[in-house]
């Protein structure tokens, strides 16, 4: 018996973590969402483990890094072994970020975190629920969704977030391809434990003729094994899928890693099968496609999670300033301009990367042995390597979105945010002259303005007799009204000589995140990244003019006289 029912403006299919992502991006944004998900109860076991730089950040902003961080194990070097020889080390510790490592932490940790987080937003996950059809049109979405209890429950929504996996049903339901392949070996994953000579720090991946393998740290003696396998998966009886044993994985150790370690306790192991294969289109109409629902790959770097997850957040801020009323809805075809290129190119290294450990004879072979250990050693693609595997180098440059004017040093626009330690001399709180960091002061639920200035906002350095104090208030002020009750703005400066950051607290200086430039504007997108930035006096009209054509409600560009 089919049952009618109203709709948040969200509907999101799937409770992976980039379903999850989408739906705290949303909630804190205030925009109701329903995310329904057909499994009835949350994974027991994952493939993925490893969350990156980049997204530890993200999850500060969002303030709910604290439990990956008790939880998770890091790992701040990274080795790659050919035929036992250490080719190529990586570590991770001059990154540019208070996260130099890889954290490791179970998917399904993962998930509970972030299940528990949307609970305090008011986001419960609606289990057992499976969508069944939907069709699109001009004025919104209907759709069909099965309840646990066998019910068929009809209801309308504005938006649909598909981040149902590889076998997405939206997708299917769209008749959308998943253009790539399906690569002809498949992998094996077990979880146990392992004696080592090498610290817990660390991450390993070993080359050979017989195969490929790799051991990432969980800590406490634990390890996740990775290793290909190029044969035809085991026999098994009719009806039960074939499951690794502790045997298959010791000899894995031994015939591909030549080092001292042994395997043992092993509490879960399984085979999977790889694709390299995405979406044409991130949007269709009314609706959108996020994590493995628009892309899958091999694991290799530990990047498929963690483009899911950003790609959530890239899209909630722009769903939510559409529904808003603050923006036309051309910001939302920005999801596929901004995030496409980067699924394409992440297709590609993981696919790359593969083939180069894979590789048993041949060019790649030659790469992997003599000319990559020659490169790694150069340091700067060894750091461009760092910046990569860690997503801190994930950039929108060329999107529409960017209005970039020269300054002295700093980031671009269209790149991420860097954080700081700042004075912070006057905040949309009215709040009294202090020292913070960036990353605190911003709220993903708003832009941020963030007006570099000399000293206090009273003792604005003067230039040629006029009051640069005053003109920023009117500069701040012009801004301000394009974007009601979602833009905060801060006055920061550089900490004074001789003072010192927070006890405890790491983060570079101001002028070496964000350059020299005084007065200087930088605005930060929700999804921490920099929208555009310039000089408040001479670059004011074209800001309002950006911001007016993507950002704001058409009409409220009345720049005052500076």
């Amino acid at each position: 018996m089919a049952v009618a029912s109203s709709l948040a403006p969200v509907l999101i299919v799937g409770a992976g973590p980039t379903g999850l992502a989408a739906a705290m991006s949303l909630a804190r944004a205030r925009i109701p969402v329903r995310l329904i998900d057909r499994a009835p109860q949350p994974g027991r076991h994952s493939r993925a483990i490893g969350i990156q730089a980049r997204t530890l950040e993200l999850f500060e902003q969002h303030r709910i890094v604290e439990p990956f961080l008790e939880l998770g194990h890091r790992a701040h070097i990274a080795n790659l072994y050919s035929n036992g020889q250490r080719r190529a080390r990586l570590d991770f510790d001059p990154l540019f970020t208070r996260y130099p490592y890889l954290l490791f932490i179970d998917q399904t940790v993962t998930e509970r975190i972030l299940t528990e987080h949307l609970a305090t937003l008011g986001v419960e996950i609606e289990r057992g629920s499976e969508l069944l059809e939907f069709s699109q049109g001009s004025a919104g979405v209907s759709a069909e969704v099965r309840r646990p209890d066998g019910r068929v429950e009809s209801l309308r929504c504005a938006w649909v977030i598909a981040a149902d996996g590889a076998h997405s049903t939206v997708r299917h339901r769209l008749d959308m391809k998943f253009d790539g392949e399906t690569m002809a070996q498949s992998f094996l994953l077990a979880d146990l434990s392992a004696s080592t000579p090498w610290s817990d720090d660390e991450f390993h991946v070993f080359a050979s003729g017989e195969g490929l393998a790799a051991l990432f740290p969980f800590g406490h003696g634990r390890y996740r094994l990775i290793a290909d396998h190029k044969a035809m998966l085991p026999a098994a009886p009719e009806g039960t899928i074939p499951v690794p044993t502790l045997e298959e994985c010791r000899e894995i150790v031994l015939q591909r890693m030549h080092h001292p370690v042994s395997v043992s306790d092993m509490s879960w192991a399984s085979y999977f099968s790889v694709n390299s294969r995405m979406v044409r289109q991130l949007r269709v109409e009314r609706t959108f496609f996020a994590g493995d629902a628009a892309h899958v790959h091999s694991p290799a770097g530990a990047q498929g999670m963690n483009t899911g997850i950003q790609e959530a957040f890239n899209l909630g801020w722009k769903i939510a300033r559409v529904h808003a009323g603050g923006g036309p809805e051309r910001l939302l075809d920005t999801y596929h301009a901004e995030r496409y290129p980067i699924e394409r190119l992440v297709l590609q290294q993981t696919s790359f990367m593969t083939q180069l450990v894979e590789a048993d004879h041949g060019p790649l072979k030659l790469l992997r042995e003599r000319v990559m250990p020659a490169l790694v050693a150069l340091g700067p693609l060894r750091d461009a390597a760092r910046q990569a595997v860690s997503e801190l180098s994930i950039q929108y440059r060329r999107s529409p979105l960017t209005l970039e004017r020269v300054l002295d040093g700093g980031p671009r626009a269209g790149e991420r945010a860097p954080d700081a330690f700042v004075r912070v001399v006057d905040g949309p709180l009215g709040k009294a002259p202090d020292k913070g960091r960036i990353f605190d002061l911003h709220d993903p639920a708003c832009f941020s303005l963030f007006l570099l200035v000399e000293g206090d906002a009273d003792a604005a350095s003067t230039n040629n007799g006029a009051d640069v104090g005053a003109t920023l208030e009117r500069f701040a002020q012009a801004v301000e009204r394009l974007f009601p009750q979602a833009l905060r703005v801060w006055w920061i400066a550089d900490l004074a000589n001789g003072e010192t950051p927070l006890a405890g607290e790491g983060a570079p200086s101001l002028d070496e995140s964000y350059g020299r430039t005084r007065p200087a504007f930088y605005l930060v997108r929700p999804d921490g990244y920099i929208g555009a930035r310039g000089r408040p006096v001479s670059d004011l009209n074209a800001l309002l003019r950006h911001c007016e054509t993507w950002y704001a409600a058409p009409g409220l560009v009345q720049p005052p006289p500076l």
